[in-house]
């Protein structure tokens, strides 16, 4: 037994873990989870944990469904969000073949043969996890910060023209820095006003 594995082992005793969910993901990225007790990792950890294949999407086809969940030791770690009487504890999973073998559908097994390519060809592979989030001015119910999408450029609004005078809205155009879809011509009797798009984020 590593080292690795003898802390997982008492890690879960000291912290009182009442389950052990095995991650791994399918083609697409869908996260799969397979839960066995504490008394089980050990186990699990030496021989793997077989389940249906073929109900995954992409693993196997049904007569070839037999398929095993080698959990990794190095990604263990207890889930923040289940602390209060039932700890829960997760390992991410290399999935493999009733013989052993590693299965090419496996997320993982992909991602290390890419790197190794990299590494042949003299590259150094680097990898990081994507943090998407919302920003939300309630909770309840939700509401969001704002409607543009990921990358918009902020929206230039024409201000009503009633009473306005091209000096007066060139000015203010050009004593703000905003961004301008109208500009008015010398000698114009066009009266065009715009206005910055006001911001999501407060001032104070």
């Amino acid at each position: 037994m590593d080292r690795q594995t003898e802390f997982v082992l008492r890690s879960m005793e000291e912290r009182g873990i009442r389950f052990v969910r095995l991650w791994f993901t399918d083609v697409l990225g869908s996260l799969k989870s397979v839960a066995i007790a504490p008394a089980e990792v050990e186990g699990a950890i030496a021989e793997g944990v077989g389940f249906d294949g073929s109900a995954i999407e992409g693993f196997a086809r049904v007569y070839e469904s037999d398929m095993v969940a080698h959990p990794d030791p190095s990604t263990y770690q207890v889930l923040p969000w289940r602390q209060s009487g039932r700890s829960t504890a997760r390992m991410f999973c290399d999935i493999h073949l009733p013989d052993g073998s590693p299965s090419y559908a496996d997320p993982r097994f992909v991602l290390k043969r890419a790197m190794q390519k990299a590494s042949d060809m003299g590259f150094t592979y680097y990898i990081h996890p994507e943090i998407e989030f919302f920003l939300l001015r309630s909770l309840l119910p939700p509401e969001p910060s704002t409607r543009a999408a990921t990358s918009t450029t902020p929206r230039s609004e024409t201000a009503p023209t009633s009473g306005a005078t091209p000096s007066r809205c060139w000015n203010r155009w050009a004593s703000r820095s905003s961004s301008a879809t109208t500009r008015p011509r010398p000698g114009s009797t066009r009266s065009t006003c715009v206005t910055p798009t006001p911001s999501p984020w407060p001032t104070t």
